[in-house]
C-alpha cells in the first residue's frame, strides 16, 4: 500500500478560521489547556465526553432544553445515557431558518427540476403536520416511505418528526418483498409512495408494487406525484390519497413541535439484509442531531447557504445524513436517477450550475469516472467545490489520485466510513489535517475509535478490528422487535465485553489516519493469515481490462483458498495472459499471499441497492448454502451465475 504521498494540506486560513479550528480554541479555553494537534484534541474529546458533547450542543445552537446532566452510566456502553434530562425536536432544529433563499434544489435526471425556498419548505411541512395530526399520527407512530430522493420526501419526514412520530424510508427500486421485509416489521400507520420514477431515461411504473405492499401493510397510503398518475393510483387503493389532496384543506400556519427526550426514536434504518431479514435499527433524535451537527459543521466546515450534495437514495443512511445539513442553513441539492444518464457529466453539470461546495458520492462512482475517461476539471467550472466526500466502500489510492488529477486540485478529499449502525461516521475528513494518498484523515471527535487484534489488544501498523471503546450519543436506541436487546448485543458486543465491535477490518497509519481493508466478516483467511478484500480490489480494479471484482474465501482441502471473480471490460475475455497480468499486479502491489488460487470471469457482480458488492451472499451460493434475503439486492439474478461453477470444483 502506497501512502507516503501528500495530496492536500490545510491553508493558514483553515488552520486559523475554520469551524474546527475555532472550536478547538474555544474548547482549549474552556478546558484551561492547549491542543498541539488534532490528535491531541481528539484524545481530549474522548477523555472528557461530558464537556465535549455539551460544547457541541452550545456551539451548534441546539434548540431545546439541555438539562444539567450530560452523561450518566458513561462507562457502560449499553447503559450510558447522554443528556438524560434534555428535551428537543429534530424537525425544529432543521427548520430554524426562513426566508426566500433556497432550502432545497432538485433534479430528477433530465425530466424535472425545481427548487423550494425556506419559506416554501416550512409552509409544506406545516400543511403536512396538520394533515398527519388529523390522521391521528403522533408520538411513536411509524411513517414509512418508498420514495425518490425529492423535496416532498424531506417535507414528509420533517412533518413526521415534528409530531414525535418515527420515520423510515427506502427507495422505489426495492422489490415488493424487500419493502415488506423492512416495513412489515415496524407496522407503519402511514405508507407514502411515489407514482413512478425515472431511471436511465426510462419510466419505471410502481403502481402494482404500491398496491401489493399497501395491502400487506394495511396502512393508509399517501401517493406523491412524480412520474406517473398519482390520482389514478390513489383511487385504486382502499385508503389512498394523493399528497396534493391531503394538503389542500390546510393553510400554512406557524409550526409547532413536540419536544421529547433526547433518546426519543427518530429513524428506523435497516441492515442490508443479505444474510437474513434486515435488522431494524432505531436511532434517536438527539443522538442523530448532535452527531450530524458535529460532522457537518466541524468535519465538513459546512456553513449557511453553501450547497451540499450527496448522491444517495432514500434507502441509504447517507440520505439521513444529507438532510441534516438543513440545520446549519445549507442548501440541499438532491438528485434522483442514474448518475450516467444521459452521460457521465450529469452530476458535474449540476455541480457547476449550482456551485456545490460539498460533493459526496461513492468510491465506485469515482472509479467509474476514472475508467470512463471523464475529467471534470477540464470540462466544468468547479471553482466553488472545496470538499469531495467518498464512502460506500474503501476508496483506492488510485481513486485518491483521480480526485486531484481528474476532478479538482486543491479540494479536501474526505474518505469517510461508518454506516447504518450509527447513521454517521467513525472515521472521516479532518479539515485541519493533511490528506495522504489512500488514507482516511482521522477518527471523528468524541468517538473512542481504535484498532484491536483478535485478543483485544490495541495495535498500530497492523490490521485488526475497528472498535469503539466508550459510549457515544449516536449509538442505536434499540433494534425494533428486540425487547431484551439480544439482537443488539449480538450485533456489536459479543466479540469484546463492553466494547463496540463495528465489523470493519482496519489499520492505523503513521500519520494518525486510518485505512479500511473491507468488512471483517468478509476477511479472507488463507493459511490462517487475515487478508482484507479491499487490498485485492485496490490492485485488480486498476487494470483497464477489469471493470469490477469480487473476492471470497472458498472452503477447500481443510483450508480456505482465495477466489477472485472479475467482470471484464466489454469485449474482453479472461485468457492466460490476462490471468498472469492480474496475478502479477496483485503479487507486486499487495503480496504473494493476496494472489488468488482461482480467477473466474463472470458477467455480473451482485450488489445491494446502495451499490455495495455482497461478498457474503456469493460465498453462501458458492458453498451451496441458501441466501436468505435476495430481495435486498439490486440485481439478485446475478447470484445464479455463481452456483455450481465448474471452475471451483477443482
Amino acid at each position: 500500500m502506497t501512502t507516503e504521498k501528500l495530496l492536500w494540506e490545510p491553508t493558514a486560513e483553515i488552520l486559523e478560521k475554520s469551524p474546527m479550528a475555532l472550536f478547538m480554541k474555544a474548547c482549549a479555553s474552556r478546558a484551561g489547556r492547549s491542543f498541539g494537534s488534532y490528535d491531541d484534541f481528539h484524545a481530549w474529546t474522548v477523555a472528557d465526553r461530558e464537556t465535549f458533547w455539551s460544547a457541541i450542543w452550545d456551539d451548534c445552537g441546539v434548540i431545546g432544553e439541555k438539562g444539567e446532566e450530560i452523561l450518566e452510566n458513561g462507562e457502560r456502553m449499553l447503559e450510558a445515557r447522554f443528556f438524560p434530562q434534555a428535551s428537543l425536536n429534530f424537525a425544529e432544529n432543521l427548520l430554524r431558518h426562513s426566508g426566500p433563499g433556497d432550502a432545497i434544489v432538485f433534479r430528477g435526471e433530465d425530466k424535472l427540476s425545481y427548487r423550494w425556498s425556506w419559506d416554501e419548505l416550512r409552509a409544506r411541512v406545516s400543511q403536512l403536520q396538520q394533515a398527519f395530526a388529523a390522521m391521528g399520527i403522533g408520538e411513536g407512530d411509524r411513517v414509512a416511505a418508498m420514495m425518490p430522493n425529492m423535496p416532498e420526501t424531506i417535507a414528509c419526514m420533517l412533518a413526521t418528526a415534528s409530531l414525535g412520530a418515527v420515520w423510515s424510508s427506502c427507495s422505489p427500486d426495492f422489490g415488493e418483498q424487500g419493502v415488506l421485509d423492512r416495513f412489515g416489521q415496524i407496522t407503519p400507520k402511514l405508507f407514502i409512495a411515489c407514482d413512478g420514477y425515472w431511471y436511465n431515461g426510462k419510466l419505471q411504473d410502481v403502481s402494482e408494487k404500491v398496491r401489493v405492499v399497501s395491502k400487506a401493510l394495511g396502512a393508509a397510503v399517501l401517493v406523491v406525484h412524480y412520474a406517473g398518475d398519482a390520482e389514478a393510483l390513489a383511487a385504486s387503493l382502499p385508503d389512498g390519497r394523493t399528497l396534493d389532496a391531503l394538503m389542500a384543506p390546510y393553510l400554512p400556519k406557524p409550526l409547532s413541535f413536540a419536544r421529547l427526550p433526547f433518546r426519543h426514536p427518530l429513524y428506523v434504518l435497516f441492515s442490508s439484509g443479505t444474510t437474513g431479514v434486515p435488522k431494524c435499527i432505531v436511532h434517536s433524535a438527539g443522538g442523530t442531531l448532535l452527531q450530524h451537527l458535529k460532522e457537518h459543521r466541524l468535519h465538513c466546515s459546512l456553513t449557511e447557504n453553501e450547497r451540499l450534495f450527496y448522491f444517495t437514495t432514500c434507502g441509504w443512511m447517507m440520505w439521513n445524513w444529507l438532510v441534516s445539513g438543513l440545520a446549519l442553513g445549507a442548501t440541499l441539492c438532491l438528485f434522483d436517477g442514474s448518475p450516467f444518464y444521459p452521460d457521465g457529466n450529469v452530476l458535474f453539470d449540476y455541480a457547476q450550475d449550482e456551485g456545490f461546495a460539498v460533493f459526496g458520492t461513492s468510491a465506485k462512482y469515482i472509479d467509474a469516472l476514472r475508467k470512463g475517461g471523464f475529467t471534470p476539471r477540464t470540462t466544468h467550472d468547479l471553482s466553488k467545490l472545496r470538499l469531495v466526500a467518498s464512502t460506500g466502500s474503501p476508496l483506492s489510492p488510485e481513486g485518491f489520485d483521480f480526485v486531484y488529477e481528474g476532478i479538482r486540485p486543491g479540494v479536501q478529499l474526505a474518505s469517510i466510513s461508518g454506516g447504518t449502525d450509527i447513521v454517521s461516521c467513525f472515521v472521516l475528513g479532518v479539515p485541519v489535517k493533511p490528506v495522504w494518498r489512500g488514507e482516511i484523515q482521522g477518527p471523528g471527535l468524541g468517538l473512542a475509535m481504535d484498532v484491536w487484534d483478535e485478543d483485544g489488544r490495541p495495535v498500530r501498523g497492523e490490521k485488526g478490528e475497528l472498535v469503539c471503546t466508550r459510549a457515544f450519543p449516536a449509538m442505536p436506541v434499540m433494534f425494533w422487535n428486540d425487547p431484551d436487546g439480544v439482537k443488539y448485543r449480538a450485533a456489536y458486543f459479543e466479540r469484546f465485553d463492553n466494547i463496540w465491535c463495528h465489523g470493519d477490518f482496519a489499520e492505523w497509519t503513521a500519520h494518525g489516519g486510518i485505512v479500511i481493508h473491507g468488512r471483517s466478516d468478509a476477511t479472507l483467511n488463507p493459511g490462517g493469515v487475515r487478508i482484507g478484500t479491499a487490498e485485492i480490489y485496490n490492485q485488480v480494479e486498476q487494470l483497464d481490462e477489469v471493470a469490477e471484482a469480487l473476492c471470497i474465501g472458498q472452503e477447500w482441502d481443510d483450508d480456505v483458498r482465495v477466489v477472485l471473480f472479475v467482470r471484464l471490460a466489454a469485449g474482453r475475455l479472461l485468457d492466460e495472459a490476462l490471468e498472469k497480468t492480474i496475478r502479477t499486479r496483485i503479487r507486486t502491489g499487495a503480496s504473494p499471499r493476496h494472489v488468488p488460487a482461482k480467477i473466474v470471469q463472470v458477467a455480473d457482480i451482485p450488489r445491494t441497492k446502495s451499490g455495495k458488492i455482497v461478498e457474503l451472499a456469493v460465498r453462501e451460493v458458492v458453498h451451496g448454502r441458501p441466501v436468505k434475503n435476495r430481495e435486498a439486492l439490486a440485481n439478485p439474478e446475478a447470484l445464479e451465475l455463481y452456483a455450481g461453477l465448474e471452475a471451483l470444483k477443482t
